[in-house]
């Protein structure tokens, strides 16, 4: 037999946190499912993961960044930290381990989940479990037996991999910042190149994600891409470890990883890449020129003198067009996520996999998405964005159920004696 439930949340990171809240504000009554642990995603990234974005980026509704150091990059237990007392703080109604398997319609206006714990009736459903779930390998041959290869999920240490030369699949900001960890500590590297942006890290001792925040950058909508399959492209090179540096193919050349174009195939134990690694450089140069140009054109509008804005020198390499997996001790693949949402039963999503939504609202009454990337503009999905989408879905929800239909007071900060029980 079903339980019922008015409103379901489906995941506990940032946007379901924040979607709570927001039901909370609105008087909606509601429980928020979590396979695992509140900030599950945060908790499977490896060992010394930092916050690559300035600490002020944790800035959910109503919880501002407290620190000393807003432009900073915590490690990752830190952000953990955040979002747990973020859910305390506002008593989120959250139920851990509980992974929804299904969603479908059913009779009526209604929703039936199949999860875990056995089968949920819903009448509104808020999906928050993050656009990128599905770990992405280019279809470029098998590898050998005896190779072994594991995706960016898996990593957690230079210490946990197997010995060996290391060979890196996917040069976006997960995959410079792992090779660059696993070459200081003392492993020889070889990173196949993607097509990547890189941003310096800091321009005039200010964040460069400060500075395009302050122009307006991540407020863009989706439309000022190119495509919609923009959404795919890498996060820009860069990294928050030691308290953030610098990271792209020119300083991890300088290191000594040895950098490699696209993997064209595997045959045996030969990878082959193709000589393309200067084209990579000249597109993550080409998108550092456009935030160039943005700064130059929008800061003095803002009222902020623009910094000096370095320009990338030539690139210079010798091609290394084959790999002998023999070498190699194991290789990462961080070429990417796709989205995953199969398991919703409804013809909701785009070619791509992303929800269709108008402000987090689905074209099927009822279901709603929040923290999509993109799904209203740049920083829909991300610590300090996702409180703006998640007041609007809350709204949505509560004016789709019509007035005294289960309403509940709004949340108060739980005073320090309280407890969760």
């Amino acid at each position: 037999m079903s339980e019922h439930i008015d409103t379901v949340v489906i995941g506990v990171g940032q946007a379901g946190l924040a979607v709570s809240r927001e039901l909370g504000v609105c008087g909606v009554e509601h429980v928020v499912l979590e396979r695992a642990r509140v900030a599950q995603a945060w908790r499977d990234r490896w060992d010394s993961f930092t916050l690559v974005t300035p600490n002020w980026t944790m800035d959910l509704p109503g919880t501002p960044y407290a620190g000393q150091d807003p432009e900073g990059h915590v490690p990752c237990d830190e952000i953990v930290g955040y979002l747990e007392n973020y859910c305390s703080t506002w008593d989120a109604p959250v139920r851990e381990g509980v992974a929804v398997n299904s969603l479908r319609a059913a009779n009526g206006s209604s929703f039936e989940l199949d999860t875990t714990l056995g089968p949920i009736a819903a009448h509104n459903v808020v999906v928050c479990t993050g656009s990128f779930r599905i770990p992405f390998r280019p279809p470029a041959g098998e590898l050998p037996p005896g190779v072994p290869a594991i995706d960016a999920l898996e990593y957690r240490s230079p210490a946990g991999v197997p010995a060996g030369k290391v060979l890196v699949i996917g040069s976006g900001q997960t995959g410079c910042q792992l090779a660059e960890e696993l070459f200081l500590a003392g492993r020889e590297v070889f990173l196949s190149r993607g097509r990547a942006p890189w941003m310096p890290r800091r321009l005039d001792d200010v964040d460069t994600f400060t500075w395009l925040a302050r122009v307006g950058f991540f407020d863009q909508p989706l439309n000022a891409l190119p495509s919609p399959a923009g959404r795919l492209l890498a996060n820009p090179q860069t990294t928050g470890a030691a308290g953030g540096h610098d990271l792209h193919f020119r300083t991890l050349q300088r290191l000594g990883v040895v950098l490699l174009g696209r993997l064209a195939g595997i045959d045996g134990h030969r990878a082959s890449f193709v000589d393309d690694l200067g084209a990579s450089v000249a597109f993550g140069d080409a998108r550092c020129v456009e935030w160039r140009a943005l700064l130059a054109g929008e800061l003095p509008a803002q009222g902020y003198a623009a910094p000096e804005l370095p320009i990338a020198g030539p690139f210079h390499y010798d091609p290394v067009t084959e790999v002998d997996l023999h070498d190699i001790g194991v290789v990462i693949y961080t070429t990417g996520f796709r989205p995953g949402y199969r398991w919703i039963e409804l013809p909701v999503c785009d070619d791509l996999g992303f929800p269709i939504t108008d402000s987090g609202t689905s074209p099927h009454p009822g279901l709603f998405f929040c923290g999509v990337h993109f799904m209203r503009v740049r920083r829909s999905a991300t610590l300090f964005g996702v409180g703006l989408d998640a007041a609007l879905v809350a709204t949505s929800v509560a004016s789709s159920r019509g007035p005294g239909s289960g309403l509940t007071p709004a949340p108060r900060r739980k005073s320090p004696s309280s407890s969760r029980g």
